[in-house]
Parts: structure tokens; sequence; C-alpha cells
């Protein structure tokens, strides 16, 4: 009868807490909106991932065959496409500021001269920076043009100086492939977006139970939230409001870990179900940090402001942009009690590169513990701030 009474209870408070849910604009927002949405609008920004024949204009103050092979090579790059060439520098600042061209190459007079002479021969090149996608395909560009060209003019300098050494010095010496495991096509929103994704997720539901803990507060008739709704055991209370969040998200957690990387084309070499199961102690350690977050928010607007000064902090956090062996002691210890940060390791190595969950334990068993760690907070932070202050807020309305 006891365990019949749990069940009973667990069940009112999961159908409450799904009322007020749904009846909350603020809470689906959070928990439908943002995993629905805004993966596709992050990927939208950098697709396609990459830009060919971007349109550039030639300075060329030299004039010389050595010139003219050096913008050749540009041109028959897949990044770059020669418009052609600009009397000076202000014409080919006018192109563009017209978007004709979004780079310039500018040759400086005696290019062919310093090249001759073995002295350093500089070729300058401005990028439009508006977009990223571009400078990184001029810079790609560039690079590759100026090493090949590098190559092919100390081939003849060896060659003069040694006629035999071109018969034994055949092609490339050292032939570099370059195979980029897990994001074949060098695409950024490739590289990123799988790290976003669980980011997104992450502060789905930890923004949601934040603004969830801030209706409790609020008048009744403002959210529909009945502040009575508490089962006599706190755990409880918890695992149903966690089954309720949970039905909630799992078709937006679907779309955005499956789907979301299927349209996108981002590389999927993992196994589906082995990934939900890595990322399930991640979603329970954020909805402990929720349940500790409740306690922080006294209203709903406050959900905002942290949200704003909270991602930039998660991003950091995560590896994606500042590695881990890199950071500080102090900000690793604070990357390591961060959900996200495990999640995103893990979810990028079994979705990029094909890794099992065997070969992740590592973050896997980071996960479980931050998942109990934070479960427990999360409960410490129910009973002795959260259920209090709901019960005086339920005798002072009961009063008035």
């Amino acid at each position: 009868m006891k365990l019949k009474d749990h069940i009973h209870n667990m069940f009112r408070v999961y159908c409450r807490e799904f009322k007020m849910v749904t009846k909350d604009v603020g809470i689906i927002l959070f928990f439908m909106f943002l995993p629905l949405a805004y993966p596709i609008i992050y990927s939208l920004i950098y697709n396609p991932e990459l830009v060919k024949d971007v349109s550039m204009v030639v300075v060329d103050h030299d004039r010389t065959p050595l010139s003219r092979e050096l913008v050749r090579k540009m041109d028959a790059c897949d990044q770059a496409h020669v418009i052609g060439y600009a009397t000076d520098l202000s014409d080919a600042r006018h192109a563009m500021n017209s978007h004709k061209a979004f780079a310039i190459l500018e040759i400086p007079s005696g290019f062919e001269r310093k090249v001759g002479r073995s002295e350093t021969a500089n070729a300058v090149m401005y990028c439009d920076m508006s977009l990223l996608l571009r400078y990184r395909g001029f810079l790609v560009a560039a690079t590759n043009v100026m090493e090949d060209f590098s190559s092919e003019l100390m081939t003849e300098k060896i060659d003069e100086i040694a006629p035999l050494a071109e018969t034994v010095m055949s092609g490339d010496l050292l032939p570099i492939h370059n195979v980029s495991m897990g994001n074949i096509r060098n695409g950024f929103d490739s590289f990123i977006m799988p790290g976003v994704l669980i980011l997104i997720l992450q502060q789905c539901i930890i923004l949601a139970m934040g603004m969830a803990g801030g209706a409790q507060r609020e008048s009744m008739r403002l959210t529909g939230y009945c502040s009575d709704n508490l089962a006599p055991s706190i755990p409880l209370t918890m695992l149903a409001q966690t089954l309720c969040y949970l039905t909630i998200l799992i078709i937006p957690i679907i779309f955005m870990l499956h789907y979301v990387p299927l349209i996108f084309r981002f590389p999927m070499a993992g196994n589906p179900l082995e990934i939900f199961a890595f990322i399930l102690p991640m979603i329970i350690a954020s909805f402990g940090v929720g349940f500790a977050f409740q306690s922080l928010v006294t209203e709903r607007e406050t959900v905002f402001v942290l949200w704003v000064a909270t991602s930039l902090i998660f991003l950091l956090l995560s590896g994606l942009i500042w590695p881990m062996y890199d950071m500080p002691t102090a900000w690793r210890w604070l990357a390591s009690i961060c959900p996200s940060t495990w999640g995103v390791e893990g979810f990028i190595k079994m979705n990029a590169n094909g890794a099992s969950l065997s070969q992740v334990s590592g973050p896997y068993i980071n996960l479980w513990i931050l998942a109990i760690a934070w479960c427990l907070i999360g409960y410490c932070s129910r009973r002795w701030v959260v259920r209090p202050a709901l019960k005086r807020l339920s005798r002072s309305s009961v009063s008035n």
C-alpha cells in the first residue's frame, strides 16, 4: 500500500507539472522552440560550409612573367576567382566596397627581381571579413599557392646549382595527404555544430527548469502552477518532474541529435543507440543542475539574464574553442563539473569519429558521477531552499 501511495503521488505531481508546463508559454519556448529552431538557425548560418570561386581583384605593380604566374595559380584554386586587374589600390578598394570582389592581391614592384636575388618577396592579401568562410578560403588558397610557388622556385635553384639533381630528385620527396578524420569536407559547420547541439540541449533543460522554478513562486493566476504540487517525498517529486520534462523533451532530443546532423549532412559515424545511451547521464546531470538552479531563481525574468551570462561561459568551457589542456587549473576544474564539457567530448568522438561507448568510457563515467552529484545538490536545494520558500508562499497566500 505504501508503494501504491508513492506511485499515486508521483502520478499526481507528473500530471500537475505537465499541465503547468503546457500552459506556460515561456517554458514551452525553452522546451520546444529552442531545441527545434536554434539548431536549424545556427546550422544555416554556416551552410554551405565551403565557398568556392570567390571573386578577387589583382593590383600588379610588377607586371612580370613571375607575377602573372602567381596570379594564374591563385585563379586556378577552387577557393578564389580572379575577375581582373585594377590600376591601383584605390580602384581595387572601390571594387570591394561595391561587392564586386571580396579580396585584393597586391604584388609590389620588384617582385621578380627580389625572387631572382633569393630575397624575401612579399605579396599582400586584403580580405573582406564580413564572412569568415570567405576569409578562410582566401587564406587557404594563398597558403597553398605560396607553398607550391616556393617549392618550384627552390627546384629551379637546385637545378641551376646541380643540373644532375633533377634526375635524382623527381617529384615530391615528402608528399603530404591531409585527411581530416570526422570532418572530411573541412567545414566549419561540421566542426562546431555537433558540440553546439549538446550545449543547446543542456541550456534548454537548465533554463526551462529555472523558469519553472520561478513560476512556482509567482501567483497561480499568472502561471497556472499549484504551489501545493509537492509529494511528501522530495526524491519522488524530483523524479516525477524529471519524467514530465523528459516526456516533453524526448522528441526534441531525437530531432537535435539525429535528424539535424542528417539534414545538414554532419558526420554521422556512430551507433544511434549508443549515442543516446551516452547522452542519458548528461541529461540527468542537466536536470540536477536545473533543480539546483531553481534555488537561485525567484522571478521568471531572471532566467533570461542568466541565459545571456552563462551561454558564452559554457561555450568556452566545452573545449570547442579553448582546449581543456590549455586552460588554467581553476577553469579546468570548473569545466569538469559542467555536464556539457564531457557531453561534447564524447558526442563528437562517437558521432563524428565512430567511437563506441566503451571507447568513451572516461567521459561516460564522469557524466554518471556528475549526474549523481548534481542530483544530490538539487535534492539539498529542494529540501532546504525551494520547499521551505514554497511553504511560506502557500501560507501567506492562504492568510491573504
